[in-house]
């Protein structure tokens, strides 16, 4: 739970600083105000899938102890590089297009990439979830019959 915790925090922080760094670095470079860059996404992305998610995965964890699985292992591992690597993507190519460079398709290729890391993630905690639900409600079943005995 405690490396939940800490992510979620992290994320907050970096996501808060990220809105802070669009603003600048727009202004230092004179970049038209209006105009879309997707550095002003970053800010958002961070905090509702790393800060966000991450604080519905620690309740979630608290209530079913998922975090002792390696389904929730291969989980925040997927989860978490998905983010970094969609974020990373995202600053890259907000900052190329305030610079008035082109992009490439290797961006987007690395971008998909995160995106697909992201869902395969997303899946895995549901996987892990369904786990815990199901044995937990097998458990019940068990010891409701052991009484009825």
């Amino acid at each position: 739970m405690k490396k939940i915790f800490n992510a979620a925090f992290a994320y907050m922080i970096i996501g808060v600083l990220s809105g802070l760094f669009y603003r600048e670095f727009t202004k230092a470079n004179d970049f038209p105000e209006g105009d879309f860059t997707q550095l002003g996404l970053v800010h958002t992305h961070l905090l509702t899938l790393g800060f966000i998610v991450l604080l519905i995965v620690l309740v979630l964890d608290k209530v079913f102890g998922l975090s002792g699985t390696k389904l929730f292992s291969w989980f925040f591992w997927t989860y978490n590089a998905g983010v970094v690597l969609t974020s990373a993507t995202m600053v890259w190519h907000g900052m190329l297009t305030v610079l008035g460079q082109e992009s490439s398709a290797m961006i987007a290729g690395v971008a998909g990439l995160g995106h697909i890391a992201l869902s395969v993630g997303m899946v895995l905690l549901f996987l892990a979830l369904r786990k815990k639900i199901v044995t937990d409600k097998e458990l019940t079943t068990a010891s409701v019959g052991s009484l009825a005995d």
